[in-house]
């Protein structure tokens, strides 16, 4: 995915109710139960059945390091899929969700003020409004741009225009060089 494709599902991530299967045997038969058989699991991370299988039946143990991160990706993808909607529902409706950024902030405004691109280390609460349209937007399959710019629009209505009372000419939020981006529930 992408930085904010990523930090969205580590947002929701942390209202998981217990822990995701840590061994690769265990991944491995979630994944397999899951998806409905060995054949589709094997398709989906590049194997082959048979090597599947013998991790069902815990002949494998340690796989390598990029198999163990596409089924730790895959798993984390699918696990607790309920907890998940709710927390997004949650966000969506009533809570907001939270944005906490280091990145340069700029934007486009009429001749004469300061519209100078900075560095910024930004916290902010954005509306549920804004939570919905991002977790939509990541559903539909976006990419990380749109994701962006939905989060750039969050960002000059409730940081720069403060909810309408400051700022109202501004056109267009500059979001950029982003260091850090995490989101939280």
């Amino acid at each position: 995915m992408g930085l904010f494709g990523d930090g969205l599902d580590a947002a929701v991530q942390k209202a998981f109710t217990r822990p995701v299967p840590k061994s690769a045997p265990a991944q491995m038969r979630y994944l397999v139960k899951r998806l409905g058989g060995t054949k589709a699991v094997a398709q989906l991370l590049r194997i082959s059945q048979r090597t599947v299988e013998r991790y069902v039946k815990d002949q494998i143990k340690k796989p390598r390091a990029d198999l163990a991160a596409r089924m730790e990706h895959e798993v984390k993808r699918r696990w607790q899929p309920q907890i998940r909607a709710k927390a997004r529902e949650k966000a969506a409706t009533t809570g907001g969700i939270v944005l906490d950024t280091r990145a340069r902030l700029g934007y486009t405004a009429p001749i004469g003020s300061t519209d100078q691109d900075r560095i910024r280390h930004l916290t902010v609460a954005l509306p549920p409004r804004y939570a919905a349209r991002l977790f939509d937007a990541q559903q539909a399959g976006v990419g990380d741009q749109q994701l962006k710019e939905i989060a750039a629009e969050a960002l000059k209505e409730v940081y720069f225009q403060d909810g309408g009372r400051r700022a109202g000419s501004l056109e267009e939020v500059r979001f950029t060089d982003i260091e850090h981006l995490e989101f939280d529930l």
